[in-house]
């Protein structure tokens, strides 16, 4: 069964968009997934297709309005019951590549893209949905958020990446940044490839390798570093911690 992506949003015409290119553009046109956008405006009943009104309580900007959007949740909802429900807001909880697999292991997702100020919480409190959040950072819409969402999911799919094993070791796989990567030639700009990537002594390699991917994330990422196993040994600086004496 191909992993279905319903997206409710006011611009169906921006799916699949990128999504239509490259590795999910192949995934698309062999049927791996499919693409659903459906035009939040069809749920409305005036004569103007409004989905928004002014904010309760007064303030700048138009919010989404929960009467027209239950319609179109109620309608995607019907249609694939066991897909799970996602509102893309900065209100929500951060998208992890843990989240991600989940998704992705499932029979697909519906997102609700939010516009304008937001939408109206009443939605949220009367409907099965999970607010989800890209980065700390506010976009024009839900749309591009996404985007991003699916196109992390469809590259999981089976038969979507070239070998079974290409995304293992990618950053956030483990918890850690990726390694640093090099490719020939062996020296540009004055500058060379590690001599252990030359060794061909695999064993030295993959321990060079975690030990990069261990200081990258410890120094651009103390975030993750203090939630890695690791961790427990180590201060975001990098001195050893020492155990209290009793």
């Amino acid at each position: 069964m191909s992993f279905a992506a319903t997206i409710l949003t006011l611009y169906p015409e921006m799916f699949p968009g990128p999504l239509g290119t490259s590795l999910a553009g192949r995934a698309l046109a062999e049927g791996k997934w499919v693409c659903d956008p459906i035009q939040i405006r069809d749920f409305a009943t005036d004569k103007h297709r409004s989905v928004d009104d002014t904010p309760a309580g007064g303030g700048a900007g138009m919010v989404m309005r929960a009467d027209v959007l239950a319609r179109a949740v109620d309608h995607a909802l019907e249609k694939r019951p066991d897909a799970p429900l996602l509102a893309m807001t900065p209100r929500g909880r951060p998208l992890t590549q843990a989240r991600v697999r989940e998704l992705a292991a499932g029979p697909g997702v519906t997102i609700l893209c939010g516009r304008f100020e937001g939408i109206d919480e009443r939605l949220f409190e009367a409907r099965p949905i999970e607010p989800v959040s890209i980065g700390d950072y506010i976009l024009s819409g839900g749309e591009m958020a996404a985007l991003v969402t699916l196109d992390a999911c469809i590259r999981l799919l089976p038969g979507v990446m070239g070998a079974a094993s290409s995304g293992d070791e990618e950053s956030f796989e483990s918890g850690l940044l990726e390694y640093p990567h090099y490719t020939r030639p062996p020296e540009w700009e004055g500058r060379t490839i590690p001599e252990v990537l030359r060794s061909g002594d695999h064993a030295k390699i993959e321990a060079w390798r975690k030990t990069m991917a261990e200081n990258d994330t410890r120094l651009r990422r103390p975030d993750l570093w203090e939630r890695h196993e690791g961790a427990r040994d180590q201060s975001p600086s990098g001195a050893r911690r020492q155990k209290k004496e009793r």
